[in-house]
């Protein structure tokens, strides 16, 4: 990425190998710069963007929708998919998937070749960051129940394929809020917890994740605790990023955590006995809140939108967790 500064004006730059996106505050400045590159590059203007290495791009005048619908398409014609009947989530609730379950493939290439085109995917559609992690760890060695998991996503897609993430304008685009969740031993044969997290900067998706925690938590506390802490380091690098961009985020951080024990944690000088296991790179978050950048609020567990990212859940409560992640149908943009 490249930024350039006149003034108030400025103009971002995006480039990989041959493909390029131009944008900026002012249009004038804009087609001056693109008749300059012409000037000193072989290079074609196609307008407005539309599509950028396999994302297409619907703009409205109060809206930006990013999707992948003919990138899934081409996947389950791919692997023979696009008549499967469609199901409503893409994995099962609490779903685990163990390294004994069922027999070992013969052949694991098909196997890789799914779950490797799926995490390309996971770049505008969230609601299936969770699962696509979770096949992802048996790519060395996938068995016949993994293989059952991935294609139940490939139906979930089936069924979903026009969906994209919906990003809208707001009042004050530096109002950076997020949500930080942990289940708790979820894995079934190292019991270590999985971390997720959604970030939102003026109310739009804009960082999420989906990943088991490096060492195994003796509590659930210590698990949203260090979830807690994964955030944080996102959200300062999404702050630095930004300041880069001209964009300053003034206000502290509001992450939402929805264990009480960990949100005391982050704001509580004193060191508890039953605190004292947790890796002393995990307090950083309190020097975080005593500066003033953070401040971690217990929200309910019914209003955790990184829930979507621990865990398999039901149809009514994934549906709900999907729309707040604004992740919609393109039907839905029409008109906006």
């Amino acid at each position: 990425m490249f930024i350039f500064r006149r003034g108030k004006f400025i103009v971002y730059l995006l480039l990989y190998v041959d493909d390029i996106i131009v944008t900026g505050n002012s249009a004038p400045l804009i087609t001056k710069f693109i008749s300059l590159l012409s000037t000193e590059f072989a290079m074609k203007d196609l307008g407005d963007l539309h599509y950028f290495l396999g994302v297409q791009a619907i703009r409205t005048s109060k809206c930006l929708f990013l999707c992948q619908k003919k990138y899934v398409h081409d996947l389950l014609l791919k692997f023979h998919l696009h008549t499967a009947k469609p199901v409503r989530t893409p994995l099962p609730s609490r779903t685990t998937l163990s390294i004994t379950d069922g027999d070992l493939l013969s052949d694991p290439t098909e196997y890789r070749s799914m779950v490797g085109a799926l995490q390309y995917l996971t770049m505008t559609r969230p609601d299936i960051t969770y699962a696509v992690h979770l096949v992802s760890q048996f790519m060395h060695a996938p068995r016949t129940s993994h293989l059952l998991v991935v294609k139940r996503i490939y139906r979930y897609l089936q069924g979903t394929a026009d969906y994209g993430l919906w990003l809208r304008p707001a009042p004050d685009m530096s109002i950076m809020i997020a949500y930080s969740d942990a289940d708790w031993a979820g894995c079934p044969d190292s019991c270590r917890s999985t971390t997720g997290y959604a970030i939102f900067l003026g109310g739009n998706l804009i960082s999420w994740r989906s990943k088991k925690q490096p060492t195994v938590s003796k509590s659930s506390t210590e698990a949203e605790y260090r979830a807690v802490a994964y955030t944080v380091q996102d959200t300062l690098w999404i702050r630095s990023l930004l300041a880069e961009l001209g964009i300053v985020i003034r206000a502290p951080v509001k992450l939402f955590c929805d264990n009480i024990s960990a949100s005391y944690l982050a704001v509580n000088p004193v060191q508890h006995d039953r605190s004292k296991h947790i890796k002393i790179d995990y307090h950083f978050v309190r020097e975080r809140v005593a500066h003033g950048d953070l401040v971690v609020p217990y929200v309910p567990t019914e209003l955790q939108f990184a829930d979507i990212f621990t865990k398999g859940l039901s149809g009514q409560r994934f549906e709900f967790l999907r729309s707040n992640l604004h992740v919609v149908p393109s039907a839905q943009i029409e008109g906006v």
